[in-house]
């Protein structure tokens, strides 16, 4: 997908794991490849259209491709909110320098509880928006959309479910896994509140793919 003409995006990252927890992971193990992985994924919160995304360590080498990838399918100036995530302030500049309008959502969260909720997502109690870069609209300085996009993951790829023996044992099918999901989310799976898919609501496809047609267009 290029020349996309999105007025705003979020991007965030999603954990996983490969092989085994990051906890676990030997100095003989190539480290590159197990332990913690991280999904970066992008999301234009009008159309629900995800541009791009990219599935690998939680580093500043990731963030970088990750930011040029998601620029080069962009034709215009573009409104960009994420994370504090401190690797993307240098991406977000070296992929488009001064031609952005960058915010970042950094929230706090209170302690995190212990015994039996301990799996409980802890709550927040405060958000402050931060100008980075740009002249960013604050009221659209924003990652709940992509936040809504994670849960979506988790509930679609049984691979990124929390407590689960159901984690990839390679990187290739984690990658070919999410590779998927995006495709039929992008092309093929009706949008409830749009009426129509991200595709279709960006100008990128004019109809609703179906499963045959994934298939085929994959297959080759």
């Amino acid at each position: 997908m290029r020349d996309l003409n999105c007025e705003r995006i979020q991007v965030d990252e999603i954990w996983s794991y490969v092989q085994k927890k990051q906890r676990w992971v030997t100095p003989q193990d190539d480290r590159t490849r197990v332990g913690d992985i991280w999904t970066f994924v992008a999301i234009d919160p009008d159309t629900k259209l995800v541009p791009t995304y990219r599935v690998g360590k939680r580093t500043r080498a990731h963030a970088v491709a990750f930011m040029g990838d998601l620029s080069e399918r962009l034709s215009n100036r573009v409104q960009l909110s994420s994370d504090a995530l401190n690797t993307y302030v240098d991406a977000v500049e070296r992929a488009f320098g001064a031609s952005v309008d960058y915010g970042q959502a950094v929230k706090f969260y209170e302690a995190e509880p212990i015994g039996p909720g301990r799996y409980s997502p802890p709550k927040v109690v405060k958000q402050e928006k931060t100008v980075v870069a740009g002249n960013p609209d604050q009221a659209h300085i924003s990652t709940s959309i992509i936040e809504r996009q994670n849960l979506s993951m988790r509930m679609s790829m049984r691979r990124f479910t929390r407590l689960t023996n159901a984690f990839s044992k390679k990187l290739e099918n984690l990658q070919a896994a999410v590779s998927l999901h995006f495709a039929h989310y992008n092309f093929v799976r009706m949008h409830r509140t749009l009426r129509m898919t991200p595709a279709m609501a960006a100008g990128v496809s004019d109809c609703l793919w179906s499963i045959e047609e994934l298939v085929e267009r994959t297959s080759d």
